[in-house]
């Protein structure tokens, strides 16, 4: 437990290295930032981001944190995955306001799961849900195991 812990926050630290300024003063030199574009260099990076709401603004800035991130990284530069559960699996209902953005999402290669103890609840089918979806027994699970896989998580 402890080790996932310690790599849970090694690779947060990268990703806020990552998005922050860094400054190197060396004799004679200009200071030098890094940015994303040099994350490209790193290895594939992984992120999962929570969405437990219903509410379409935080649907919409979830996908777009997937569309910039694989935008400065690069699509196969990041392993993206949205775990919709509770009230946030509505937006993955058919009738979705945010429906487009979502199978966009996946036709660039993220991965959208829905909670299947919370289809279950609402009495929801696959019939129901947008198609293309990725299903978990239990959202919160998934999250828990991406992350003890090595995965950032974010819950814009």
């Amino acid at each position: 437990m402890k080790s996932n812990l310690i790599g849970s926050l090694m690779i947060t630290a990268a990703l806020l290295a990552a998005g922050a300024s860094l400054t190197a003063t060396a004799a004679g030199t200009q200071p030098v930032s890094a940015s994303s574009g040099e994350m490209k260099g790193l290895a594939k990076q992984k992120v999962v981001f929570q969405v437990s709401d219903a509410d379409p603004k935080k649907w919409n800035l979830t996908l777009n944190n997937v569309k910039n991130i694989q935008h400065d990284l690069g699509k196969g530069n990041a392993d993206i995955e949205v775990v919709a559960y509770g009230p946030g699996i509505a937006m993955l209902k058919l009738d979705s306001e945010v429906g487009t953005r979502v199978a966009e999402a996946l036709g660039s290669g993220v991965q959208v799961v829905a909670c299947g103890n919370t289809m279950t609840n609402l009495k929801l089918t696959k019939e129901d849900m947008l198609p293309n979806l990725g299903y978990v027994k239990a959202g919160v699970v998934e999250l828990m195991e991406k992350q003890q896989q090595g995965y950032a998580y974010i819950r814009p």
